[in-house]
């Protein structure tokens, strides 16, 4: 599936989303993980604080407040990038 197909699919229903995917969006905006050894998929930000984009696969699914956290990472991430062309 096309990252901008797995986008359109985070923001319709965050609730179901299979955690490979959002890992996918994840390592695609914010680069490899930084813990991935554990359930927690930990991936670093160019901000301290929220939102945080630490996201754990839970029977093959993402937690869907998770998602939530990855979609307002992803807009500031864009926000801040519009913000300094």
């Amino acid at each position: 599936m096309a990252l901008e197909d797995i986008l359109k699919q985070l923001n319709a229903n965050p609730a179901d989303v299979r955690f490979s995917e959002l890992c996918k969006v994840c390592d695609h905006y914010f680069g490899q993980a930084r813990q991935s050894g554990s359930s927690h998929r930990i991936y670093k930000t160019p901000w301290t604080g929220d939102p945080r984009v630490n996201i754990q696969n839970s029977r093959g699914k993402a937690k869907a407040y998770q998602v939530r956290q990855v979609l307002k990472a992803i807009e500031k991430l864009e926000s801040k990038d519009a913000s300094e062309e």
